[in-house]
């Protein structure tokens, strides 16, 4: 116990959201000594609904510092399933008294993210009300099993700033909040409503207007499906004007719904010309286009960078090979399984850190790097999406790392079957849908039944 004791870190985690938390959990597990920071009042990151937008001095959310976080609107409801969202060892079941429909509402899954942290008592070591102003090596230049770190924060209720040094730190501050924004013709002088759905709730506000949503993304076809309902008309702008069949029908029920390609320029008396030439007069422009990564607290002295939304170099999307193991950052990957693989990536990094694991050398983490970068290239994927993984088997790839279990058939099933249902019918797939057959075969799964077992 002693020599455990000896090699107990001190660890930084920055953020209470679903990877935080889960890592700061494995963290513990491994015997080190953990504070998470958080900046808001509660856990949950994205999930932590703020309804009051109004503080955000800029709607299109350009300050890297954003006062608001969660860019959740009030309606939301998750897109897979409940059976596949949950932890490995902590199934997001239905409780009595709360919402039990099978894709339920975001107040529901950070019920479900709170239940998780009082069973592995996670909340006791997360300081709410913590903004992290400044994170950077202390002693940089040493060997990386050296590096510490220097820690700035600001208590929100004091307005004090503290000074802490972690043996290492753990960015989980999420990729949901910070707008990415087109560069469009006669964007800076357009001078009606611009906005980001990073500060999109509901679609009141909006009554009666003319709206035009620039992205066809999910965000952006979930947002005009609300607005179809209270606008005078809704124009969906898209790079294609091949839609699949989900989105097709939802489009020709809705007189007032129109599908338009990109925008061409805009002009100060409120209109906006699209690459076919066709011109409207709108209200608003609700731009839908997705995130950027920011860490404007974060100084790597440049070993890690932004780059057109890449984040690098980083060895397997978690460890910037000159920095880790001290440093890593979770819930980077996008379009994937997220919370088991938060779990193995929590796991990985504890594991590192007491020692259990080794990484590979500088050299070999950096060739690793190099050649998944050729990989997109040759592919023709554009850096920006680096990121998006969209496959399972790279997932279980990386849980070997530490010996964590492959996503169970069931979990892959159910996930492919409610994407599937979502591109055939847009509108209906999370109250109907085609597979009970599997769900209930998957309902057998231990996996359920856990919990009621210890």
């Amino acid at each position: 116990m002693d020599s455990e004791r000896k090699e107990s870190k001190s660890v930084c985690v920055i953020g209470a959201g679903p990877s935080g938390i889960v890592v700061a959990r494995e963290l513990r597990r491994e015997g080190q000594k953990v504070v998470v920071l958080e900046q808001k009042h509660d856990i949950g990151g994205q999930w932590l609904y703020e309804p009051n937008v109004e503080e955000e001095d800029d709607p299109l959310g350009r300050n890297p510092w954003l006062k608001v976080h969660s860019s959740i609107y009030q309606s939301l409801r998750l897109m897979s399933p409940r059976e596949v969202m949950g932890f490995t060892d902590f199934p997001f079941s239905v409780k009595k008294g709360r919402d039990p429909r099978r894709f339920p509402s975001h107040t529901e899954f950070l019920l479900y993210l709170k239940d998780f942290c009082e069973w592995f008592k996670v909340t006791e070591i997360i300081k709410f009300n913590t903004k992290v102003l400044y994170v950077g090596p202390l002693n940089y230049g040493v060997s990386t099993q050296d590096l510490k770190w220097l820690v700035r924060s600001k208590d929100k209720e004091s307005n004090k700033e503290v000074e802490q040094v972690f043996d290492a730190v753990v960015v989980a501050t999420g990729h949901y909040s910070k707008p990415r924004l087109p560069c469009i013709q006669g964007m800076e002088k357009w001078r009606r409503k611009q906005m980001h759905s990073h500060v999109y709730r509901s679609p009141e506000p909006f009554r009666g207007e003319i709206v035009v949503v620039v992205g066809n993304s999910f965000s952006g076809q979930e947002i005009s499906m609300e607005l179809v309902k209270v606008v005078k008309e809704v124009h969906l702008s898209s790079k294609s004007l091949e839609i699949y069949e989900g989105l097709s029908k939802v489009i020709s029920k809705y007189e007032n719904f129109h599908l338009r390609p990109q925008i061409d320029n805009l002009r100060e008396d409120g209109s906006v010309t699209f690459t076919d030439g066709s011109c409207i007069i709108a209200d608003t422009i609700l731009y839908c286009t997705g995130y950027e990564y920011s860490f404007p607290f974060l100084d790597t002295k440049g070993m890690v960078v932004v780059d057109d939304n890449r984040v690098g170099p980083l060895y397997e999307h978690t460890f910037p090979p000159s920095l880790a193991p001290s440093l890593s950052l979770v819930g980077i990957p996008r379009k994937i399984l997220g919370l088991p693989f938060f779990e193995s990536q929590g796991k990985w990094i504890a594991q590192l850190l007491s020692g259990k694991k080794v990484l590979p050398s500088y050299e070999e983490m950096m060739k690793s790097i190099d050649e998944f970068y050729h990989s997109k290239e040759a592919a023709a994927i554009p850096k920006r999406h680096t990121h998006e993984i969209g496959d399972f088997e790279y997932c279980d790839k990386y849980g070997e790392n530490v010996g964590f279990p492959k996503l169970e058939e069931w979990r892959k099933e159910l996930c492919v079957s409610s994407v599937v249902n979502y591109f055939l019918n847009l509108e209906t797939c999370r109250d109907s849908w085609y597979d009970d057959h599997k769900l209930q075969q998957a309902l057998k799964s231990p996996y359920f039944t856990q919990l009621s077992k210890t």
